[in-house]
């Protein structure tokens, strides 16, 4: 079993960097348990959804850590991090990774 530093390194990194803009939207950020994290997920209107850590890890969902990464670099306009999909195609991903 091989092992992926460098993608899960990437993955660290862009969310440490979404981290510093997430102080503006620090009254939100009270609501998510330990060993999760909040993600603003849509195309026009976003929504907010609490995803585990552990979703860091998982090959599919760094693709769309790039796709945001590619879309707004670090600065995300929620204040949180986003990822530019579909909410039906997110939930569809994310429920496949429990």
């Amino acid at each position: 079993m091989a092992i992926r530093v460098p993608r899960i390194m990437h993955a660290k990194q862009i969310l440490r960097k979404s981290k510093q803009f997430a102080t503006q939207a620090a009254s939100t950020s009270t609501d998510v348990p330990k060993g999760h994290f909040a993600v603003y997920v849509g195309e026009s209107q976003k929504k907010r959804f609490v995803v585990r850590i552990s979703f860091l890890n998982q090959p599919s969902f760094q693709k769309l850590l790039n796709i945001a990464e590619e879309e707004f670099g670090f600065n995300h306009p929620m204040g949180g991090l986003t990822i530019p999909c579909r909410e039906e195609v997110f939930i569809d991903l994310t429920s496949r990774l429990h």
